[in-house]
């Protein structure tokens, strides 16, 4: 196995670093700040390729791999986690609508989404269902050639902005959960007050409303009771996606942290001279090696279908999130009082990378997946 990137991957990341450098970074405190939205931003990522990353060729995407999206992600967290990770979540939809549509959503839908002049929300959760997602009570009726929909979902990431949403709602008994196209002006969806958030401010979070919403019926992704199986595929994806926001951001900070350490001066010398903070950068770079690459191994094993892809895209999760929060919250404490303040992105990094831990899947979610498998009888000494 090659732990080097290909030149193709080097080009990747050096055109995402300097997106994010430009058009990203300087603006990150702000739009936190202010709760501005970057729709604009977002369509200039689309020019690039960025909103459709591993959407297949054939529908106008890029067609990369998880591995080549996962690396172009990373650098783009680093200038702006909540944009970032509101990209990859467009992402996923767009792969969705792109891999399981009708041909007459993919003609209405598909080249837009890629290209960044639609944007789209992914709504799977519901107020009284998070990580028991089989449980959602949203229905979808079929009445002659259209779907009536009703329901709510809660915490859609860029809901009331977003132009599509990719909705998961029953249409059968227990396994019967199905994926839909749906119009987010569609007459009957009605959207909740934006929620204040500790972090991820740069995107809005609403709950949506669905009160007989009408839907061509060819609006339905796949066949019957196949949504769910395409939304525990895009979780696979999305916890990848999720994992490497942790990860740049947490690179961010490490990298300010780094600098801070050789600018600043108490006791007569450089803080980079003390040994105890020697070693504490020390194990922030170890463990944030340690965590891409478990990312990257994770994303290889999606790649190429491995029968335990679930299982590592479970464990790069759990572990580069956790890693991502501490090697964040270590380079606040290494900044002391200034780490507290909005002058440095330090308590920001530390705001937006805390709901890694708990969404795509709790933390706790991914440690009883994990276990599941290898207390399973058909589990190999070595997953």
């Amino acid at each position: 196995m090659d732990f080097n990137l290909s030149e193709d991957q080097q080009a990747f990341a050096q055109t995402a670093r300097q997106f994010a450098e430009s058009e990203l970074a300087p603006h990150a405190a702000k739009w936190d700040r202010e709760h501005i939205f970057p729709k604009d931003t977002i369509k200039a990522a689309g020019e690039l390729g960025f909103c459709g990353l591993y959407t297949p060729e054939e529908a106008g995407g890029l067609g990369l791999s998880r591995l080549d999206s996962s690396i172009i992600f990373e650098q783009l967290a680093m200038g702006c986690t909540a944009t970032t990770a509101m990209l990859t979540i467009h992402n996923m939809a767009t792969w969705m609508v792109a891999s399981f549509g009708t041909d007459a959503v993919k003609d209405k839908y598909v080249e837009q989404l890629v290209m960044g002049e639609l944007l789209a929300s992914y709504c799977l959760t519901e107020p009284g269902s998070g990580s028991d997602a089989a449980s959602l009570k949203t229905k979808a009726v079929l009445e002659g050639d259209e779907y009536v929909i009703n329901g709510s979902k809660m915490f859609i990431s860029g809901a009331g902005e977003t132009e599509v949403l990719v909705v998961m709602a029953r249409t059968g008994g227990a396994a019967g959960i199905s994926a839909f196209v749906v119009p987010a002006d569609a007459k009957g969806v009605e959207y909740g007050k934006a929620e204040e958030k500790m972090g991820w401010n740069a995107q809005p979070t609403r709950l949506i409303s669905f009160e007989d919403v009408r839907i061509p019926a060819h609006n339905l992704l796949g066949a019957e009771g196949e949504g769910f199986k395409f939304a525990m595929q895009g979780l696979d994806g999305g916890r990848i996606n999720i994992a490497t926001c942790s990860i740049g951001t947490a690179q961010a900070a490490l990298n300010t942290a780094r600098e801070y350490l050789k600018e600043r001066t108490q006791f007569g010398k450089p803080l980079a001279a003390f040994q105890a903070l020697q070693f504490k950068i020390a194990d922030m770079n170890t463990e944030l090696v340690a965590a891409r690459q478990m990312v990257r191994l994770a994303a290889f094993k999606l790649d190429n279908n491995d029968v335990e892809k679930t299982t590592y895209c479970a464990m790069a999760k759990r572990f580069a999130t956790d890693v991502g929060f501490t090697v964040c919250n270590d380079a606040l404490q290494i900044h002391g009082g200034y780490g507290y303040i909005k002058e440095y992105p330090l308590e920001r990094h530390v705001r937006d990378v805390r709901v890694h831990q708990i969404l795509e899947g709790t933390n706790e979610i991914m440690r009883v997946i994990i276990a599941r498998r290898i207390l399973a009888e058909s589990a190999s000494d070595v997953l």
